[in-house]
């Protein structure tokens, strides 16, 4: 009877031990395929996302930590079309998302902001449209905001400029108005990083313009 009892406790205790990382694997590989199903993939790059297993990082393009966390999408120049989901913003480890030469059109889900371990964000060359959230200056890790050779349209927040991790940004190539930001990270970012902007003013002179002029 004791030795049942030892062995029903141990199955209880690895039951419970194993809920978090299904609950995670399965939250997460939920928001991933919730992406997948968001976007045309002719060349079958996504085929191994498959929503039955107990988490996502067994898919190619995925990368997890030790935790089975996901901590990494990479799917730039992968001839996806589509858009992106809210639910990426569930991933709360990522730090690379690397969606770059792709076509994905529609905008940047606010809840990006959300993911407060992201170090890289990569969507150059797509046909994404709409305005940079405000939302992304919560991304107090982010290093790399590649957004060149799209259709965003609007002002750079200036949440961004409070961003001290900031190395890289590249807006060029869109429709951005207002003015380029000159400080925090900012006062480091080459000016030919933001060209190619019919409608952008710049560097901005502080206190002689309003940044978002010539947004209307």
């Amino acid at each position: 009877m004791a030795a049942s009892t030892s062995l029903w406790t141990i199955s209880v205790t690895l039951a419970l031990t194993l809920i978090p990382l299904a609950v995670y694997g399965n939250s997460e590989g939920d928001a991933l395929y919730t992406l997948r199903r968001s976007l045309s993939d002719p060349y079958n790059t996504l085929q191994s996302w498959d929503p039955t297993l107990v988490n996502p990082c067994t898919w190619f393009h995925i990368t997890c930590n030790q935790d089975n966390r996901v901590t990494r999408v990479d799917l730039g120049n992968s001839n996806l079309s589509g858009h992106l989901v809210p639910e990426l913003g569930k991933l709360e480890h990522l730090q690379y998302l690397e969606l770059y030469k792709n076509n994905i059109q529609g905008t940047i889900p606010a809840e990006l902001g959300n993911l407060k371990s992201l170090i890289s964000l990569d969507v150059y060359n797509n046909n994404i449209s709409g305005t940079i959230p405000p939302s992304l200056g919560k991304l107090k890790s982010l290093v790399f905001l590649r957004l060149n050779d799209n259709r965003f349209t609007g002002p750079i927040p200036r949440a961004l400029v409070g961003i001290s991790s900031l190395k890289v940004v590249d807006v060029s190539n869109n429709d951005l108005c207002g003015t380029i930001p000159t400080s925090g990270p900012f006062a480091h970012i080459p000016l030919n990083n933001f060209e190619n902007n019919p409608r952008l003013e710049g560097p901005e002179l502080l206190g002689l313009a309003s940044y978002d002029t010539n947004c209307s």
